[in-house]
C-alpha cells in the first residue's frame, strides 16, 4: 500500500504544471556523459548564440595595416545581429576586451564602432582590459551579468590593432620596485618571462620549435579545408601603397600569419629574440597581430523563445595569479580552477584552446596537466594565426565552439585559457551547444525515484 501511495504521489507530481523555464531536479541525467544533471534552472543557462571574428592579419604588414581600429571592430559586432536576426535594440550591454591603446580613446572608438553596426543610442557599451585575456573576461562578464539578471541578453567581444598600438614598457618605474622582488618582476618583457620558463620547467629549444610547426600545419590544413569559413566575417577594408599612397580596395577574409612550409631546419637558423643563450625566437613566439570578434550571449529561455540555435554554453570562468616571473604558466592553474567550477573533472573535457603566447609556456602547460596534444589547438593556434592580444579569448571562443559543433556528440566539454602579463592565468569552461537540447540524448538516472519519458 505504501509503495502504491508513493507512486501516486509521483505521479501526481509530474501532473502539475510546470514552467517553461524549468525542469524539475534530478529528473534525468542530460548529454554525452552523466555529469551535468538538469535543474529548475536549466532556462536560465547561459548560452551563446553566434560568435565571429575577423581575420588575424600580422601587424605592420598584413591585410589590415591601413584599417582604423573602429572599422575593424563594426563587422563582427554587426555580423552576431544579422546572423540570428536580433533586434539590436534588446542587447543589454556590450563589452569589449582591449589592451594597447589609450582606455578612453579606445573607448570611444568601440562606441563609434557599434553606430557603424547598427546599434542603437541606447545600447551602452564599455571596455575591459586583463590584458591577454581581455577577449575572454569580456564573455566571462556578460555571461556573469546575465546569469546576475541585469539583462538577459550581451555581446562579449575582442578587439586589437598593434599596427597602431604597440607593446611598451613603464617609463618611470616606482623605486619601491627593488623592494618587492615580484612587483620588479612584473615589469619583465614577456620574452624573458617565456626563457623563465623554458629554463626552469626544462623545456628545450626543440620542444620549442616542434609546436611551431604543429601549430602552423594545423592552422594551414584547417585554412585549406576551409573551417575558418564558419568563424571569419569578410572585412571590406583598404590596402595602402606606401611608395605611391593609392588606396586598394580589399576584403579580407584569410588569416594572412600562417606559414604553411615552417619546418624545424628553418626554425633552428632563427636567433634568440630575448637572450643569447636563450631558446625564444620569433618563430616559436606568437605574432604581433591585429583583429577582432564578438560573441553573442544570452538566457537560454530566450534563445529558446527566438527559436534560436545553441552554439555553446558558459559553463564556467576562473582568473588566478601566478608568479609574475613565469607568467606562462597561467593556464596550468587556471584550467583545473575552471573545470573543479564547473564541476567537471580534467578527463571530461574533450578539447582545449590554450593560447600560445609562447611555445615554451605552451609546451609546458600541456605537459603539466598531461593533456593528449591531439586534443589541444586542433586548428592551430597563436603561433600560426597570431595574438592581437584584447581579440584573443572571443576569438577563441568562436574557434572552440565552432568545432565543437563539427564534432558533435564526440566532443561535449570545451576548455579556453591563457597566460596574462604580470603573472595570471585565465581559463573557460563551455559546453557543445546542442548537448541537452530537447532532452534528445537524455539518460536514466537511477539515483531517485522521479520519472521521465526520455529515460530509457
Amino acid at each position: 500500500m505504501e509503495k502504491a501511495i508513493e507512486r501516486q504521489r509521483v505521479l501526481l507530481e509530474h501532473l502539475q504544471p510546470i514552467r517553461s523555464s524549468s525542469i524539475t531536479p534530478s529528473v534525468c541525467l542530460a548529454g554525452d556523459s552523466s555529469a551535468y544533471h538538469r535543474t529548475s534552472a536549466f532556462g536560465d543557462d547561459v548560452v551563446i548564440v553566434a560568435a565571429y571574428r575577423t581575420a588575424i592579419c600580422k601587424a605592420k604588414r598584413g591585410g589590415f595595416k591601413d584599417t582604423l581600429s573602429d572599422d575593424l571592430l563594426a563587422p563582427v559586432l554587426k555580423a552576431v545581429v544579422e546572423k540570428t536576426n536580433l533586434n539590436p535594440n534588446e542587447v543589454g550591454d556590450i563589452v569589449v576586451g582591449t589592451v594597447l591603446a589609450p582606455g578612453s580613446i579606445r573607448a570611444m572608438e568601440c562606441r563609434m564602432a557599434a553606430f557603424y553596426a547598427g546599434f542603437p543610442d541606447t545600447v551602452p557599451i564599455r571596455t575591459v582590459n586583463r590584458q591577454c585575456s581581455s577577449g575572454l573576461q569580456a564573455v566571462a562578464d556578460v555571461a556573469a551579468a546575465i546569469k546576475a539578471g541585469f539583462y538577459d541578453i550581451g555581446i562579449g567581444a575582442g578587439l586589437e590593432l598593434m599596427t597602431v598600438d604597440n607593446i611598451g614598457l613603464v617609463q618611470k618605474a616606482n623605486p619601491k620596485v627593488d623592494a618587492f622582488a615580484q612587483a620588479r618582476d612584473c615589469l619583465l618583457p614577456m620574452g624573458i618571462t617565456s626563457e623563465n620558463v623554458a629554463q626552469r620547467f626544462g623545456v628545450t629549444r626543440l620542444e620549442q620549435d616542434q609546436a611551431a610547426v604543429i601549430s602552423h600545419q594545423r592552422a594551414a590544413a584547417a585554412t585549406a579545408s576551409g573551417k575558418f569559413k564558419d568563424e571569419i566575417i569578410p572585412v571590406l577594408t583598404k590596402i595602402v601603397d606606401p611608395q605611391t599612397g593609392d588606396e586598394k580596395p580589399v576584403v579580407i577574409s584569410v588569416d594572412d600569419g600562417i606559414r604553411p612550409t615552417t619546418n624545424l631546419t628553418g626554425l633552428a637558423k632563427l636567433k634568440p629574440a630575448f637572450k643569447r643563450d636563450g631558446a625564444t625566437t620569433a618563430g616559436n613566439s606568437s605574432q604581433v597581430s591585429d583583429g577582432a570578434a564578438a560573441v553573442l550571449l544570452m538566457k537560454r529561455s530566450i534563445a529558446m523563445q527566438k527559436g534560436l540555435p545553441i552554439l555553446g554554453v558558459f559553463r564556467s570562468f576562473a582568473a588566478v595569479g601566478v608568479d609574475p616571473a613565469v607568467m606562462g604558466i597561467g593556464p596550468a592553474v587556471a584550467i583545473p580552477a575552471a573545470v573543479k567550477s564547473a564541476g567537471l573533472e580534467l578527463n571530461n573535457i574533450d578539447l582545449f584552446e590554450i593560447n600560445e603566447a609562447f611555445a615554451s609556456q605552451y609546451v609546458y602547460c600541456q605537459k603539466k596537466l598531461n593533456l593528449d596534444p591531439e586534443n589541444v589547438n586542433v586548428n592551430g593556434g597563436a603561433l600560426a594565426l597570431g595574438h592581437p592580444l584584447g581579440a584573443t579569448g572571443a576569438r577563441c571562443v568562436a574557434t572552440l565552439l565552432h568545432e565543437m559543433k563539427r564534432r558533435g556528440k564526440d566532443c561535449r566539454f570545451g576548455v579556453i585559457s591563457m597566460c596574462i602579463g604580470s603573472g595570471m592565468g585565465a581559463a573557460a569552461v563551455f559546453e557543445r551547444g546542442d548537448a541537452v537540447d530537447d532532452l534528445c540524448n537524455a539518460r536514466a538516472n537511477n539515483n531517485n525515484n522521479f520519472l521521465s519519458k526520455d529515460a530509457k
